[in-house]
């Protein structure tokens, strides 16, 4: 087994926490995005869309896309259970977790691939107005994450979960895409403080 990873951008390391939060060691092979070497022959054999994490098994089985390796790996190692318990407490963690993809990290991520200098390379075509209209989108969707951490202890509830870790990353990424977390948001803030003191952060 072994896992390509993409250093600092946000799903492998999304991927590198959740391991870390496990406690599970995979040999990882890097890969180096800012020589475009997630775009190489190789990793377009593994992954045709071109995107890390990758995780190869022994048998040669193949998969991809961070949520869905972190699936595989909960099924493995159940304890601690990252994508909640029971119907309902599985459920909300689905819920959560799709919620920041899709309203939080999509818009951050669009903010910084066509806004950044650095990606025009990257996003083609890089179309800047579409980046800057993701900014309030973000800043939006922050403010609805307030309003759920001022009654619970973290996104999904009262137990750390896969939906934390994307929402870390998602907050963690609003600085190269240079969007400003509100001081207003303090449930926001106390929620980013707590989680980013956890060991796995740093992972």
């Amino acid at each position: 087994m072994k896992l390509y990873d993409g250093g600092r951008a946000p799903n492998p390391r999304r991927m590198r926490i959740f391991l870390a939060e496990k406690g599970i060691e995979v040999p990882m092979i890097p890969v180096d995005m800012s020589a475009m070497a997630h775009k190489s022959a190789e990793i377009t054999a593994l992954n045709p869309f071109q995107r890390l994490p990758i995780l190869e098994l022994d048998d040669g089985t193949v998969l991809t896309e961070s949520v869905a390796i972190s699936r595989y790996f909960e099924e493995l190692h159940p304890e601690p259970p990252l994508f909640g318990t029971g119907a309902v407490g599985k459920a909300q963690v689905e819920m959560w977790n799709r919620r920041v993809e899709l309203y939080l990290m999509a818009a951050v991520t669009a903010a910084f691939r066509h806004t950044h200098p650095a990606m025009i390379q990257w996003e083609i075509p890089q179309v800047p107005a579409w980046g800057e209209a993701n900014r309030p989108k973000a800043a939006a969707f922050m403010k609805i994450m307030d309003d759920q951490l001022a009654t619970n202890e973290f996104i999904a509830g009262s137990t750390y979960s896969i939906a934390d870790i994307t929402l870390l990353v998602a907050i963690d990424f609003l600085k190269p895409a240079r969007i400003t977390l509100p001081d207003e948001l303090v449930h926001l803030r106390r929620w980013h403080d707590a989680v980013s003191s956890r060991p796995s952060a740093k992972a």
